[in-house]
């Protein structure tokens, strides 16, 4: 294929992108990706020097890229986060709600259960990861759907980040699974609500990322020596690849669902996982 199809495809260049959670381990690698496609890109997290890092990586590659601090369960942190993009770059085309996380009282240890589950705890990954998926939605969506007033329909990309544990039971991540499965039907149903009244101009898709060593989970995962835990072999065991992926092997996905390439693309999430979704294990 000529490399001027490809670019027709899959370049971003001349686009806006905002990533939230940009400062931490996928996010980071996200938006280096996007701007390596060509997207300027936002940063958008609460540690100001993990952000300025990012830019920092992004601008040395030759991208343009701001640090904007702020927290995506804030609305008004949001909105002024938006005023400056905007006023920066004068436009938003694509969101990637990459912020999230569990909470660690969230989870039920192996000598818990159920019923030991603060509500509380609940609440707060929930907040965390579907809350602060929503408020970023309609703060930046709002912006690509206003662009009607140009030469242009409104246009836009949202990618969502859900989870295995939206798909299939993982063990002990009660909280973090409810939201991520909450983030799959929300994908889902803004798809559908944003195309009927705005147009096929705008798009929301997700990625299912599988196992990633991340800050988060690599207690988990690993032993003090780098070596599988428990939980992390029976992982590898119920995923064909064998491994764990690397944060890379989200770009090409990420790039396709951003660009025109996947322009009759709508409502899908689509796992990036080595095959673990699939596996029975059997």
């Amino acid at each position: 294929m000529p490399d001027s199809i490809l670019n027709k495809l899959f370049s971003l260049e001349g686009q806006v992108a905002i990533v939230t959670g940009g400062s931490g381990v996928l996010g980071g690698v996200m938006a280096r990706g996007l701007g390596l496609a060509g997207a300027r890109v936002a940063v958008l997290g609460r540690n100001e020097a993990r952000a300025i890092a990012v830019v920092t990586a992004i601008t040395a590659n030759g991208g343009e890229s701001i640090a904007v601090l702020a927290d995506v369960s804030d609305r008004t942190q949001l909105e002024i986060a938006r005023s400056t993009i905007l006023k920066c770059w004068g436009q938003i085309d694509i969101l990637v709600n990459a912020a999230g996380g569990n909470v660690a009282s969230a989870t039920i240890t192996t000598d818990a259960t159920i019923f030991d589950l603060p509500h509380e705890a609940f609440e707060q990954v929930v907040n965390l990861n579907l809350v602060g998926t929503l408020l970023p939605c309609q703060v930046f969506g709002q912006a690509m759907v206003e662009r009607a007033g140009m030469d242009t329909p409104p246009h836009g990309c949202i990618v969502n980040i859900s989870s295995m544990s939206a798909i299939r039971v993982i063990s002990r991540v009660v909280g973090y699974s409810a939201a991520k499965a909450g983030i799959d039907n929300f994908t889902r149903w803004l798809a559908v609500e944003l195309a009927q009244k705005y147009g096929t101009g705008l798009r929301v898709n997700a990625i299912a990322p599988g196992f990633f060593i991340g800050e988060q989970n690599r207690d988990l995962l690993l032993n003090g020596d780098g070596n599988l835990s428990d939980r992390g072999q029976k992982i590898i065991e119920h995923t064909p690849a064998g491994r764990f992926g690397e944060p890379e092997e989200l770009l090409s996905t990420l790039i396709w669902l951003c660009s025109s390439g996947s322009s009759f693309v709508n409502g899908v999430v689509v796992p990036v996982d080595g095959g673990f979704s699939i596996y029975s294990g059997v």
